[in-house]
């Protein structure tokens, strides 16, 4: 595994790097900003807590959680109801997963193996604040970035998981790439708009 360029900060990256919990919520707050703004958000509460424990997040007063979260600089621009996402997220990984944010991807299935893409892509649709896209992106930097290949992660993943695509944080591997994501994104919104106003004319 090759050095984390996600949030293009290096405190931030690495904590991503060795921080399971940081990169879930790094992906969590990966909406309605841009990439690598989202992505130093758990540095923040990082070193607002001082440190990132799941348990001590899962019990945080909600109130006074909000208000770390939304101090400037905040964690999101909608940092108050983000934080809420965070905390509850952050609950279920107690309540489900012993605390152990990894074992999302590293618990055996119900069989005894190792778990599939296809099973660790449903567990992580089942966090709160993660839908089916954020669940494959997820799959994709697991296993483009973090070496964390179950069987089927790929197909699990969909299109972001394919090898040299530059669709998500999974492709960003430096400045240049980042760069090629967002323009990825802008020209498939794009086509979007286009073929929306097609259907309305």
């Amino acid at each position: 595994m090759t050095g984390i360029c996600i949030a293009q900060e290096p405190e931030a990256d690495a904590l991503l790097e060795h921080e399971p919990l940081a990169l879930l919520i790094g992906m969590l707050l990966d909406q309605q900003i841009q990439m690598e703004i989202a992505f130093r958000g758990p540095l923040k509460l990082h070193e607002r807590l001082g440190g990132l424990d799941v348990r001590v997040i899962a019990d945080y007063d909600p109130d006074e959680f909000a208000t770390l979260a939304t101090t400037p600089p905040a964690i999101h621009r909608y940092g108050g109801s983000m934080a809420k996402r965070v905390q509850d997220m952050c609950r279920m990984i107690v309540d489900e997963w012993d605390g152990d944010p990894a074992a999302i991807w590293t618990r055996p299935g119900a069989d005894g193996g190792a778990p599939t893409g296809k099973e660790v892509l449903r567990r992580l649709r089942a966090l709160p604040g993660y839908g089916e896209q954020k669940a494959k992106i997820f799959v994709a930097i697991l296993g483009k970035q973090y070496g964390v290949t179950p069987e089927g992660w790929r197909e699990a993943a969909g299109d972001y998981g394919k090898p040299d695509s530059r669709l998500s944080a999974a492709d960003v591997v430096d400045a240049q790439t980042l760069v090629e994501v967002r323009d990825t994104k802008k020209a498939i919104k794009a086509a979007a708009k286009e073929r929306s106003a097609a259907a309305r004319a």
